[in-house]
């Protein structure tokens, strides 16, 4: 058990079964994507950890950039999502690999879908960590699940409360 400002965490996902997924997703990119140079797109703050898995396993040449974007305050999103940070790079033609830590909601995907299709990509995949399908009631489409999980409030591997539990190495979902 872990408390993180004023809520308590419980153990949910291990860093081993992280680790496993990971592994599976890579496997999939090094055999989708080797050939193509892709540009990976990590959505900040929290695909930074997972981010750094990929790339690290990635067996090909690729350039990797990061978006921060927000939508988030505290334990519930807020429905907007706010451009923090964009690309500074020409994504004309380019494949793009967008990471993501989780997709829940789909807002951050929409607008990111918004901003990939205006910059003329040649194609975009989309990279799941973590993948709520309760909650998710989008049409842009996930390409890559590492884990589908349940619609509760998770934090670790990247993902936090309130800018804590970023640095934690497995996951934890707030205690019921």
């Amino acid at each position: 058990m872990i408390k993180l400002h004023d809520l308590e965490f419980e153990p949910f996902i291990s860093e081993q079964e992280i680790n496993k997924v990971i592994d599976q997703l890579s496997e999939q990119l090094n055999r989708d994507f080797g050939s193509k140079t892709p540009l990976f797109i990590g959505v900040l703050n929290g695909s930074f950890m997972f981010a750094s898995e990929i790339i690290k396993r990635f067996n090909s040449d690729c350039e990797i950039s990061f978006v921060k974007l927000g939508s988030y305050d505290g334990t519930e999103s807020t429905g907007e999502v706010k451009t923090l940070l964009g690309l500074n790079q020409d994504l004309k033609g380019r494949t793009v690999i967008l990471l993501e830590d989780i997709v829940d909601t789909g807002n951050t995907l929409v607008e990111i879908d918004k901003i990939l299709k205006q910059a003329e990509v040649k194609e975009y995949k989309v990279v799941s960590l973590f993948f709520k399908p309760e909650a998710y009631k989008k049409s842009v489409p996930v390409d890559y699940i590492g884990m589908e999980i349940p619609n509760k409030f998770i934090v670790g591997y990247g993902l936090d409360y309130d800018g804590l539990g970023r640095n934690l190495t497995q996951v934890y979902k707030r205690k019921e």
